[in-house]
This record gives C-alpha cells, sequence and structure tokens, in this order.
C-alpha cells in the first residue's frame, strides 16, 4: 500500500491527512493549533505541523506530502534566510492604503487587473509588501527573497532555512511555489504564467529573489530530517486545493463557508475583472480558479449566537421559525471590514427594525441571509464573466447547518451539493502529492452528504434580490 499525505496549514490550525494514494482511502489524520493573529511568526505554522505529523502518526510510511496553506500571506526573507518580521497574513487589513497607491501609481485598476489578473486589495502580497516599505524602510531593505506561506513550508521542509539552523543553509534559489499561490501574490500573471517585476519593485522598491513556479505535477524536492526521503510535491494555495480536493470542473462553483467565505469556479481559460471583484486566480491543476472572496463568513454565525445566547443548533432552529426575508429585518455583515465589496474600515450594518421584525427569530434568519446574499453575489459575479454554475458545492463547516442549507437552496438558484465534511484543502494537497509521485492525476470518489430540494418560488426571489450585495 503506498501512502500519501496532504497539508492544510489554514489561518486557524495545521490539519494533516494521510491517504492511500490509489483509492483516496483515508488511513490517519493529525491536527495541531496556530495561533491567533493577522501577523504571525512563521516559525510557529512549522512548529504545528511537526506537532500534526506526529499526532498523525508520523510521515516514515509516506511516500510522497504536498502543503496546500492560506493565500497572500507575506513571508520575508533576508539573505540569511532569517525572517524579517512577523509574516502579514490575508486578514491583516493594515495595507489597504498601500493598495489604493499601487493601483494609482500604475494607472488604474484596468492595467493592474491585465498585468497581474487581480486588483490590489489589503488581503494581496504586493500590498503588504508596499506597507513594509512605507512603514518599515530598514526591514524592507533587508528583504532579499519573498515567499508565501507554503512556499516557505515546502522549503523548510526540505531542509533549508536560516544557516545557523538548517542542514542546507538559506539557497533562497531552492524556494518554490505553484500557480495558485503564485497568482494571489499580485505580481504574477496568469495569463503570461511569469512574474511580473516591475509590480515587484513598485511595490517593495527594489528586486527580490521569488520562488520557482511549479507545474501541477512536478516535484519540489526531497524532504530532509523528519520528511527525509519523501517526494515534496508543488503544494497550492488553500482555495485551489478545496477545487482539487473536490475534484471539481468546469460547470463547478464552490462556495466555501470558513473563517471567510469564498466563491470560485473552475474555468478553461483566464478571466480578468478590471473592477477587482472577481480575482483571476490559477487553479493546481493548470487550469485557472476565478474567485470573489468574503471576510465575513462562519464567524458571522458564530457572533450573533454569541449575541442570543445559542448554540449554532439552536440558531438554525430559530431561523428556520422565520420567514424568508425576516420580515424585512437585514443585516450587512461586514463585522470585520470587507474584501468584497472592498472596504476594509466597514462596520456591520442592522436595518429594516421595527417593532414587528426586531425578534430572535428573526435576527438569526438575518445572520444566516446576510452571510448568503453576501456569497450569492459572489456567484453573480462570476457567472458575468462566463461562467456557467451548472453545479454548487457548498463546503465549509457552516454547509452542515441546517439552516444554512435550507436558505442556501433559495438564495441560490442552482442545484446545490453539500459534500460528506472533509478536510478537502489536505485532501487536495493528498491529490497533488499522489501526482507528483507517480505522475498521473488519481480520480477518488465524492462522498456526498445532503442535495437541499431547490425553492425559488417568486416571493422567495423577491426577498433575496433586495438583499444581494454588489
Amino acid at each position: 500500500m503506498t501512502l500519501v499525505a496532504g497539508i492544510d496549514s489554514s489561518t486557524q490550525s495545521c490539519k494533516v491527512v494521510v491517504r492511500e494514494a490509489t483509492t483516496g482511502a483515508v488511513v490517519r489524520r493529525g491536527r495541531a493549533a496556530h495561533p491567533d493573529g493577522t501577523a504571525v511568526d512563521p516559525e510557529a505554522w512549522l512548529s504545528a505541523l511537526h506537532t500534526a505529523v506526529s499526532e498523525a502518526g508520523g510521515l516514515d510510511d509516506v511516500s510522497a506530502i504536498s502543503v496546500a496553506a492560506q493565500q497572500h500571506g507575506m513571508v520575508a526573507l533576508d539573505a540569511e534566510g532569517e525572517v524579517v518580521r512577523d509574516a502579514l497574513l490575508w486578514n491583516d487589513t493594515r495595507s489597504a492604503p498601500q493598495a489604493i497607491d499601487l493601483i494609482d501609481e500604475l494607472g488604474g485598476t484596468a492595467e493592474y487587473a491585465r498585468r497581474a489578473g487581480v486588483v490590489p486589495v489589503a488581503s494581496f502580497t504586493a500590498t503588504k509588501l508596499r506597507w513594509l516599505r512605507d512603514a518599515e524602510p530598514e526591514n524592507a531593505a533587508r528583504v532579499a527573497a519573498v515567499a508565501l506561506p507554503h512556499d516557505w513550508l515546502s522549503w523548510r521542509m526540505r531542509g533549508f532555512g536560516p544557516r545557523r539552523s538548517s542542514e542546507f543553509g538559506p539557497n533562497l534559489d531552492e524556494l518554490t511555489t505553484d500557480r495558485s499561490d503564485a497568482s494571489g501574490t499580485a505580481y504574477w500573471s496568469p495569463t503570461t504564467g511569469d512574474y511580473d517585476r516591475d509590480l515587484l519593485t513598485l511595490a517593495l522598491g527594489h528586486d527580490a529573489v521569488l520562488p520557482r513556479v511549479l507545474d501541477p505535477q512536478e516535484r519540489a524536492g526531497i524532504g530532509a530530517d523528519a520528511f527525509r526521503n519523501t517526494v515534496i510535491a508543488a503544494g497550492a494555495g488553500d482555495n485551489a486545493g478545496a477545487a482539487l480536493g473536490l475534484d471539481a470542473g468546469v460547470g463547478d462553483v464552490v462556495i466555501s463557508i470558513g473563517t471567510s467565505g469564498t466563491v470560485f469556479a473552475v474555468t478553461p481559460d483566464p478571466v480578468v475583472d478590471p473592477s477587482g471583484t472577481v480575482a483571476g486566480f490559477a487553479d493546481a491543476a493548470g487550469r485557472f480558479l476565478p474567485l470573489v472572496a468574503t471576510l465575513n463568513a462562519a464567524r458571522v454565525l458564530d457572533t450573533v449566537a454569541g449575541l442570543l445566547g445559542v448554540s449554532h443548533g439552536e440558531l438554525a432552529d430559530l431561523s428556520l421559525q422565520a420567514e424568508p426575508g425576516s420580515r424585512g429585518l437585514v443585516l450587512q455583515p461586514y463585522f470585520e471590514g470587507e474584501r468584497t465589496p472592498n472596504l476594509p474600515d466597514a462596520t456591520a450594518s442592522l436595518f429594516g427594525m421595527t417593532m414587528a421584525s426586531t425578534t430572535r427569530e428573526n435576527l438569526a434568519r438575518a445572520a444566516v441571509e446576510g452571510m448568503l446574499c453576501a456569497l450569492a453575489a459572489g456567484v453573480d459575479a462570476v457567472e458575468k464573466h462566463g461562467v456557467t454554475a451548472e453545479r454548487l458545492l457548498l463546503v465549509g463547516g457552516a454547509a452542515q447547518n441546517t439552516a444554512v442549507q435550507t436558505v442556501a437552496s433559495q438564495v441560490f438558484r442552482r442545484p446545490i451539493v453539500v459534500p460528506t465534511p472533509g478536510e478537502y484543502v489536505a485532501d487536495g494537497a493528498a491529490r497533488q502529492a499522489a501526482w507528483a509521485l507517480h505522475g498521473e492525476r488519481p480520480t477518488w470518489p465524492l462522498q456526498i452528504a445532503a442535495q437541499p430540494a431547490s425553492d425559488y418560488r417568486p416571493v422567495i426571489m423577491q426577498q433575496y434580490d433586495a438583499r444581494r450585495i454588489d
């Protein structure tokens, strides 16, 4: 039996899934927490990875491994391979003013989208580099190489790193990445497949070493230390990893409801959106992954459940006691600013409060509706670029909530499939590891947990049309 492992190094934790390479059968799992915050020492990710690997029984019998991780995080390295400062994560919004500066200096959103497939917002790596240049010029001057979280972890797993502590020294030229993660930097073009060094220099102030971009089936190298003799695959960004784990194809649109909310589709051709609503990313399988992201997703439900003093199950029960539309009560769920639309300083608002509408039941339903209508607007935005949404795959922790499934069946106007809960980012990484090992993309079965019946009654559609957030 040949085993492969997939790693999901997410914002909140590191998960390891070990699978049989041919059938995809799960053999064992491990997990470890990451520290809170939007700026994190990358060494904490490596420590969590070792803990999760240990909990999963080690990797002595694993032939290949791949890392999928949170996108965009700025890992700045000096010439000795040392981390210059804590990595700024995707959800760190301090670089919002720098995003505006980059757009203005390049001549507008259309030109930036043409060159990089995206329009800068605070999430992207380029804006964080520009913040570093503006706020910490001494640190910016030290930067010799820029990596992303999955790039840095794969590099360290191969034995590279700070000269004082690694087996092979810094070797910055050994940094690797993949198309999906490179496309989230805002200085790599999915259309040309090349870095735009002028965009990097515009952000950082000088050129630097950037990871070599690998093809989906390519190997980064062979592991060292705890990963010794293990093939290290190309890796991926987390959303591309999830698409691969779900085996999503053309016609599928994935709606992921986790810490953030994402809507993404697999397309044969790149998408360029000058408005910046849709990010024209690449995927982890040689195609493209146009994506809309929201900062406020499952935590909207966490917040309202906490306010009402109920569990998530009780929140679902309350919300299903209310009518569609919550009798006019509308929650605009920008609790932590928002990325789509690009409102980093926004706050949440509750509208339509009357004596009749202001009930616990209506507030519970307004939370579900507000979260899902923001994502429905994302589906609309992707479809405007020629994507045909034949099937919606609803994933993430909140996808198992009965109220979320019911309201989704009313909001999205497409057949909805809810896969069995799983670690789809890690699963995609494991699939990629098997691909790198055997040279062929494996086909593993997808288990379905629910297929809620569509409810497109006109009165309901009228309620939700008014709530879609453009």
